[in-house]
């Protein structure tokens, strides 16, 4: 390995034979070491690497700004998220929860905090993400010794997600708004309010997530293959439930300028009747 720079005495940035890069640490790893210098991976006691070039580069950044044991606890907590997860999560995740979570430690430090306007609505539409953003606190405290805000849990859970569906953070925060207001749109509708815990509501709100994905990052619909026949006949068989997409349609195109296309009206009906059904 050789040395391409040196952060402090425990972290370097080398690169391999290969010319990939990656950060290692280890005590006193870096003590009076020059960039150029050859050095025995034996030596190492934590190897980061990110595939992406930009992903590197923000990872070696990140080094230099917060206490490496902020990027350990977060390396050992995306550990742990990944065991309780079946969707595969984005590398960049290791960057964006470091950043947030020793952010998140040295505001408490300085005895400020925040809360998240949308923690009611992250609960209820990512249980499984909370739920670890819940466990991420009670493991930050006992190995940072810091008690966070209990919003926190929220925030965690939306990098989480986002990890799971390679958004932006910022669309993220839109998806989220966006499956509030369809299913205020919905269950104004019908008239009722789903059980938030039941597997069908949970199943909706998974379509519902994949649906405004496609949505704000303008990506291709479930499927492509419905023929008019088929469509005529869930229109004509589901008349209140087409009813209800259609008027989840015209909420998205008020409030995002967007066009749902006939595809996902027909999808979207489909798990209207679903949800309906088992509410029954």
């Amino acid at each position: 390995m050789r040395i391409k720079k040196v952060i402090n005495n425990n972290i370097l940035c080398v690169v391999d034979e290969k010319g990939s890069e990656m950060i290692v640490t280890g005590k006193g790893l870096g003590f009076k070491r020059k960039i150029g210098e050859r050095i025995d991976p034996a030596l190492f006691e934590k190897t980061y690497h990110m595939e992406g070039k930009a992903e590197q580069r923000k990872l070696r950044e990140l080094c230099e700004q917060i206490p490496m044991e902020h990027l350990r606890l977060t390396q050992d907590l995306i550990e742990y998220i990944k065991t309780q997860i079946t969707f595969p999560l984005n590398e960049s995740l290791l960057v964006t929860l470091a950043d947030h979570i020793s952010f998140a430690i040295k505001r408490k430090e300085n005895g400020i905090e925040f809360t998240n306007p949308l923690e009611g609505a992250i609960m209820s539409y990512y249980p499984t993400e909370y739920h670890l953003g819940q466990h991420c606190l009670r493991v930050i405290e006992k190995e940072a010794r810091v008690n966070l805000n209990p919003s926190e849990a929220a925030f965690i859970a939306l990098h989480i997600v986002n990890a799971e569906l390679n958004t932006s953070m910022s669309v993220m925060v839109d998806i989220t708004k966006l499956i509030e207001g369809t299913l205020e749109v919905v269950e104004y509708f019908y008239q009722k309010t789903f059980d938030r815990e039941s597997l069908d509501f949970n199943r909706f709100v998974v379509h519902l997530r994949y649906f405004a994905q496609r949505l704000f990052q303008a990506a291709p619909g479930p499927s492509g293959d419905y023929d008019p026949d088929f469509q005529e006949m869930i229109v004509r068989s589901c008349k209140q439930h087409y009813k209800c997409a259609q008027c989840v349609g015209e909420y998205i195109r008020n409030t995002y300028q967007k066009e749902v296309s006939d595809e996902e009206l027909i999808y979207l009906t489909i798990h209207l009747k679903r949800i309906n059904l088992a509410n029954k």
